[in-house]
């Protein structure tokens, strides 16, 4: 079906756009990690793109359901009220601004690898020149060619050394054959996208290492297929199916020239990739730039207004660490050994590691439920306050735990969607994926309690679900706004009690309003209460209804837990 064309640069078509190139990232993720040889040859260049245009995605759809009614209003529990027919919209959707914005921040926040890192740098440079050009509340044709002039120098300028033959030759042939093109959107965005694609399969003649293993820069690949999506958002027809060398790839195998080194004739390099997010000032990462390019290669900082993703590949992980904690607060911090199969390996190295027959994947809110999940045998992905993991991230976190057959606990009843796409993902790739739809953390702790890699696993699965959905839920969390609940109006700073999901208790004080969620689910019976506290909850509110339980209810136990920064004050679970 032909996608429906916007005339202008708005947000809808922000909006649009992001979605397409999502869905052709998806189409196109296993054949760009395949032809992935440059910088490191470790077949991930696809996934890391899709990753960071997912967060993107997500980023811009937040903005629009902030503004969309439709009928409904929110309450600070997340319970849709009816509103009526007559609601509207005030604010009439989001500016471009809001959405390019939006967009840039949050494949800032997501991006993932060396080119998914330029990219983000792309999508930023794209919203400084969209932002302002939008005033109107869109731009037209002379807009998109600035936004994608101005992408291609950031990009350039992020990057410590560029290369020719990369995804920046790619970028900048693009803005070279927009300025060429007259009209408006649609021909602008069919102009850069020929003038990315006829670079594209030029670059093997840039890099010898490209050219060796017969394939084009899979980064470059992935601007072409985003910049294809850009052609459909305002054409409404995707242009024809990107004709570049591919390398023979055997199925299984670590992509084309596994084994071939990162750059022309260095037979070695630097053993990790390190990557995180850094609050910053400009001054302080100008000083970080020089500490980790004498330190390691493939250096790329992105970013500005004191928030900057930084990747870099280096022998000293520790040390790139430690330059950001000098230069700022580094966090999110991820460090990847360069392993079996990618550039820097000689052929010396043990073959892969053999599957283990049954693993379980389970998405926590805070480290320390990480570390107790971690210890009970679980691969852990972790779920910071208003940054949920994207269904890509999950899908690693199942490759991770090297599996033939996997347990998915989301454990958090706004991921449910996301789950179900990471395992059908994993399915596709010839993985036994079981999804438990687990809609809290408590419910996820009773699964993994219960967890038997020995039974079989149909027998396994329904265990965990039964254990699971025995299990009723509770979280004491405070209110940001004034909003209608079931309980009534809350105002902002309001202590709520939610169970099962809707907010049941409002009140002034933490230990009260807990207690009170405690009673009324006791109210009902149970055995086993097990209480997560947050960083910000004093230990005094689960020495409380520790003692409650103990004097009030006969032989029913309590479990108490940290779970470090979650979100919620305290979780509750009862079975």
């Amino acid at each position: 079906m032909a996608q429906v064309p916007q005339r202008f640069f708005d947000a809808l078509a922000v909006r649009t756009w992001c979605g397409l190139s999502l869905r052709a990232l998806g189409r196109a993720r296993e054949e760009i990690d395949a032809i992935n040889v440059y910088p490191v040859a470790d077949g991930d260049t696809g996934t890391n793109l899709y990753l960071t245009v997912e967060s993107a995605f997500a980023a811009v759809e937040a903005v629009f359901a902030a503004h969309e009614v439709d009928g409904a209003v929110r309450d600070a529990g997340g319970n849709a009220w009816d509103a009526g027919e007559g609601a509207l919209d005030v604010d009439g959707g989001p500016s471009l601004a809001d959405a390019v914005g939006a967009m840039a921040h949050g494949a800032l926040i997501g991006a993932r690898g060396n080119s998914g890192t330029i990219l983000a740098q792309l999508l930023r440079g794209m919203a400084q020149v969209l932002a302002v050009r939008g005033d109107s509340g869109h731009t037209e044709g002379a807009g998109l060619r600035l936004a994608l002039r101005h992408a291609a120098a950031s990009a350039r300028q992020a990057v410590a050394h560029p290369v020719e033959g990369t995804v920046l030759t790619v970028a900048s042939a693009a803005a070279d054959a927009a300025e060429e093109a007259g009209g408006g959107c649609a021909e602008v965005a069919r102009a850069a996208y020929e003038g990315a694609r006829a670079a594209l399969v030029a670059t093997p003649g840039q890099l010898p290492v490209l050219e060796r293993a017969g394939v084009v820069d899979a980064g470059g690949h992935g601007l072409v297929t985003v910049l294809a999506a850009l052609v459909e958002t305002f054409t409404g027809r995707a242009p024809g199916p990107v004709a570049v060398p591919h390398a023979r790839v055997e199925h299984g195998g670590e992509g084309p020239a596994a084994g071939e080194c990162a750059t022309e004739g260095d037979e070695s390099g630097p053993a990790f990739e390190v990557i995180y997010l850094l609050e910053a000032e400009d001054a302080a990462v100008a000083r970080l730039r020089q500490r980790l390019d004498a330190l390691g290669d493939s250096l790329v900082v992105v970013g500005g207004d004191g928030l900057w993703n930084v990747h870099v590949h280096v022998d000293d992980a520790g040390a790139a660490v430690e330059a950001g904690v000098e230069a700022g607060r580094p966090y999110r911090i991820r460090i990847t050994h360069f392993g079996h199969g990618d550039a820097h390996t000689t052929g010396t190295e043990r073959p892969p590691r053999e599957r283990t027959q049954r693993a379980v994947v389970a998405v926590v809110p805070g480290e320390g439920l990480a570390e107790l999940c971690t210890e009970a045998g679980a691969t852990t992905v972790l779920a910071r306050p208003g940054e949920p993991p994207a269904s890509g991230e999950l899908v690693q976190a199942v490759r991770r735990a090297h599996a033939r057959e996997v347990v998915l606990l989301p454990n958090d009843a706004e991921l449910r969607h996301t789950a179900a796409a990471a395992a059908e993902q994993a399915r596709t790739e010839g993985i036994r994926v079981a999804l438990i739809p687990t809609r809290s953390a408590v419910q996820g702790i009773a699964a993994l309690a219960v967890h038997e890699p020995e039974r079989r696993f149909d027998e396994d699965v329904v265990a965990m679900t039964s254990a699971a959905g025995a299990t009723r839920h509770a979280e004491v969390t405070v209110a940001e706004r004034q909003a209608w609940t079931t309980a009534g109006i809350c105002q902002a700073g309001d202590v709520l009690g939610l169970i099962d999901g809707d907010v049941a208790v409002i009140g002034a004080d933490v230990s009260e309003v807990a207690a009170t969620v405690l009673d009324r689910m006791l109210s009902a019976g149970g055995e086993l209460v097990t209480l997560v506290l947050g960083d910000e909850a004093p230990q005094a509110v689960a020495d409380r209804l520790e003692a409650r339980v103990r004097d009030a209810y006969l032989a029913v136990d309590t479990v108490v837990y940290r779970g470090g920064r979650q979100g919620a004050l305290l979780l509750v679970g009862v079975e």
